[in-house]
């Protein structure tokens, strides 16, 4: 019996410790026995904030045990682990908003594969730091498990867009329409705080793109966005 809840005591010390480990974005292309030079915030991190060497390092949709060398100048990449990548292959592509950051953290947690920003006649947020919002993609990453960090893609205008088959999120369900809930598909367009504009329902109708209904309720854009990810079928 004593040894049994020896036992059981140091499954869940190793479990708790296995919890803790860092994991950190390298880049894309890491690869067993590589030596990589630290960045000053990685070695911030480990060294002053996490006070330990070792961590998992991820990237292109795989993670790799890994640790910073002795002088903490480098980070030396081990063994590939056995975790799978979470992340589906859906790409968003979705109006700017005031709460962009937002957006960007839910939806990397949901394992968006790809965000392409798309300019509408009603978006407003049009000086978002795109630079600051890959670096939050990068972050959440990190805490949700991901193997990988969506691509954002450089901002396109909706005149652009080919919407022919596109699927969209419908704001006219909560106004009675009536649409469907769920639609097979790997990509999704979310408007902005104010909606499409009529020419771009108009647009939209005209190319025989698929709307699809989040509810009866108006919904904020980010949370619109989350929705509409968890209605299509992308392989999450």
């Amino acid at each position: 019996m004593i040894i049994s809840e020896k036992r059981t005591f140091i499954n869940q010390e190793i479990n708790i410790n296995m919890k803790n480990i860092p994991r950190i974005f390298i880049n894309n292309d890491i690869k067993p026995e590589m030596i990589i030079p630290a960045s000053r915030d990685i070695m911030h991190y480990l060294g002053r904030v996490m006070r330990r060497r070792d961590f998992l390092a991820f990237g292109g949709g795989y993670e790799f045990n890994a640790r910073l060398s002795d002088d903490g100048k480098n980070i030396i990449i081990g063994d590939k682990t056995d975790h799978i990548d979470p992340a589906g292959d859906i790409t968003l592509y979705f109006a700017p908003i005031k709460k962009t950051d937002e957006l960007i953290n839910m939806v990397t947690q949901m394992g968006v594969h790809r965000i392409v920003p798309v300019i509408t006649e009603y978006t407003v947020a049009n000086h978002i730091n795109w630079a600051r919002m890959q670096k939050i993609a990068i972050e959440a990453s990190e805490q949700s498990g991901r193997n990988s960090v969506p691509e954002i893609a450089n901002p396109v205008k909706f005149s652009d867009l080919d919407l022919h088959g596109l699927v969209f999120a419908d704001e006219r369900a909560a106004h009675g329409t009536e649409l469907p809930e769920k639609i097979h598909t790997k990509s999704v367009l979310v408007g902005p705080e104010g909606g499409f504009s009529d020419s771009e329902f108009s647009a939209l109708d005209a190319a025989h793109a698929r709307g699809i209904g989040l509810g009866k309720t108006i919904l904020r854009a980010e949370l619109a966005a989350a929705i509409a990810i968890s209605k299509i079928s992308g392989g999450n």
